[in-house]
């Protein structure tokens, strides 16, 4: 999220200071995304740093008021212009969790994703439940709950994928191509693993045959199978 680009838009409606700027990105926004009172007034500093916003005079209770200035608005206006990349979005740290949890011997991942399903799933019901009591003109902050709601959804149909692709890889009795002697060892070695995955399929695959001495054993399970 650009913190820069936010204030920017609430102050291209009127002046404010920073406890009002804060209020009203999270009113637009739902309260989703709440915003650090520190972290205003630092980008704030930022703004009148770069000629995107001036001092705007004080009230009373000596509260300084900002206000974009025309380099500020052709900055917001071209913010609105440009696509949002995939490079400036954070890393989706669950897709990594999951694609390291399945190359670490003793992993437990339908524990894994069982816990984040049910973490989405809550996830769900609360944004539903806080859409539901917007006022039907709330339509920017109902626009920022959709799209949560849009992306838990996703995100247990991700999880739902996830779930088959292990558990297939699992009955076709396939071992992984990463793994670390030294970890594989600290969980109990390769021999039960491959005896595991070899009763289960009732065939060894070219992984699992090397079940000797010095090979690497599978990385992780899934409720208690090797994958």
């Amino acid at each position: 999220m650009s913190v820069k680009h936010s204030l920017l838009a609430v102050l291209a409606d009127g002046d404010r200071y920073g406890y009002q700027l804060r209020a009203e990105f999270e009113e637009r926004t739902g309260a989703t995304w709440p915003l650090n009172i520190g972290q205003v007034y630092t980008t704030l500093s930022r703004l009148e740093r770069d000629g995107l916003v001036e001092p705007a005079g004080q009230d009373a209770a000596n509260h300084v008021f900002y206000r974009i200035t025309d380099a500020g608005r052709d900055e917001l206006f071209s913010w609105f212009a440009r696509p949002v990349t995939r490079a400036e979005r954070p890393r989706d740290e669950l897709a990594v969790k999951l694609a390291l949890a399945v190359t670490v011997a003793g992993v437990d991942v339908a524990a894994i994703v069982h816990a984040q399903r049910k973490h989405a799933l809550a996830a769900l019901q609360d944004f539903t439940r806080v859409k539901a009591r917007l006022d039907p003109d709330e339509l920017a902050a109902s626009l920022v709950l959709e799209s949560m709601i849009f992306q838990s959804e996703a995100e247990i149909r991700w999880l739902d994928h996830v779930e088959a692709r292990v558990l297939r890889h699992a009955r076709e009795g396939r071992t992984l191509p990463v793994g670390r002697p030294d970890a594989a060892a600290a969980a109990g070695g390769g021999g039960p693993d491959s005896e595991s995955n070899a009763s289960t399929t009732g065939a060894t695959s070219s992984n699992s045959s090397t079940s000797s001495a010095g090979a690497t054993p599978a990385a992780a399970t899934w409720e208690g199978k090797t994958i």
